[in-house]
């Protein structure tokens, strides 16, 4: 047999590689969030859009600012700034004016992602970060609700608001379910909360689609099912606890588990393969670790929502966490012996 007989491959290990790309397990996450799109635009309209494209336009941007020039190309083709724009767009309300979302995206991938050195570096989750940015400075405008949208191409005139500049939100404000619950005591129904016709962000309404979404990335094995199933266990758990203890203050599981941005984030933020362990204790930990943060905020603190802060915290323990679950080496054994 010759050496260049293209029947024999000689190369070096590994021999069996994985044929999940990372354009590819990106990709899985946008059309997973497809259903999930198209349902906030059925029930905002077509405002949804506007901010979309504007945060994904700020994301995308920045990530080709800051990329050499070789690189450029391979921007949209990666998947990874239109997936930090679309997500961080899915967590943003109705009537948020343009130029914020698209700062929102600026900063997600600015200080989220290429200042930690580029894609698979980065600590925390850029679009969880860019929500986090503009929930600091700008909280009217991020904590301003609105119902469903009264006409599909209606839209809000603070979308179009001179950046930096006092615009008044032209639309009834509607608390959140979880707003309902926590100052008011009053319960939002379950099947509201699951098929999305209640106040909120963009992608956080309709609970059905997302745990569908979820399950299909499972199935996809694009994301680990260890930290949603971590994650829920945990919320089902603490927060049943706290409901029999007493029912007329603290929600039962069901509402914990569909209302707010939970079951966005679980699917879509803490499976972050960047910022998230990739051993399997470490996955049990990280996401019980969530739960119980999750379920604190919502329930002893000021802000009737904790996802976001709950993330944002464990994603920075995911070092400590790695460094503890690593798995024994094959065929060590322990030195004492």
């Amino acid at each position: 047999m010759k050496l260049n007989d293209p029947k024999l491959v000689i190369q070096a290990a590994p021999f069996l590689k994985q044929g999940l790309t990372t354009p590819q397990a990106m990709l899985d996450v946008i059309y997973a969030l497809i259903p999930i799109t198209l349902a906030s635009i059925w029930f905002f309209g077509i405002s949804v859009l506007f901010v979309l494209i504007a945060s994904i336009a700020g994301a995308v941007g920045t990530e080709w600012l800051f990329s050499p020039a070789s690189q450029r190309r391979d921007i949209m083709r990666d998947g990874s700034a239109v997936l930090t724009g679309l997500l961080l767009g899915l967590t943003l309300p109705p009537s948020l004016p343009l130029w914020m979302a698209f700062l929102g995206g600026v900063v997600g991938v600015g200080l989220g992602k290429t200042i930690w050195g580029g894609l698979g570096n980065n600590l925390f989750n850029p679009a969880l970060l860019g929500r986090a940015f503009l929930l600091a400075n700008f909280p009217n405008a991020m904590t301003t609700w609105t119902a469903e949208s009264s006409g599909f191409f209606d839209l809000h005139a603070s979308h179009f608001a001179i950046p930096f500049m006092q615009s008044d939100v032209d639309a009834v404000t509607s608390a959140t379910p979880l707003g309902l619950m926590k100052f008011e005591q009053q319960e939002t129904p379950w099947l509201d909360l699951m098929i999305g016709s209640t106040s909120g962000s963009f992608g956080e309404t309709c609970g059905l689609l997302i745990i569908l979404s979820g399950i299909y990335l499972i199935l996809r094995r694009s994301i680990d099912w260890r930290i949603p199933a971590a994650i829920l266990t945990t919320v089902i758990i603490f927060s049943g606890l706290l409901f029999q203890f007493d029912s007329t203050r603290y929600p039962d599981p069901l509402f914990a588990v569909f209302s707010g941005g939970l079951l966005l984030g679980t699917f879509f933020m803490a499976t972050d393969p960047v910022t998230s362990p990739l051993t399997p204790k470490g996955a049990w930990l990280f996401g019980i670790g969530i739960g119980i943060i999750v379920v604190l905020i919502r329930v002893f603190g000021g802000f009737p929502e904790g996802v976001m802060y709950a993330i944002l915290l464990m994603n920075a323990t995911v070092p400590l966490i790695e460094r503890y679950t690593q798995p024994r080496a094959f065929g060590r054994g322990d030195a004492t012996k």
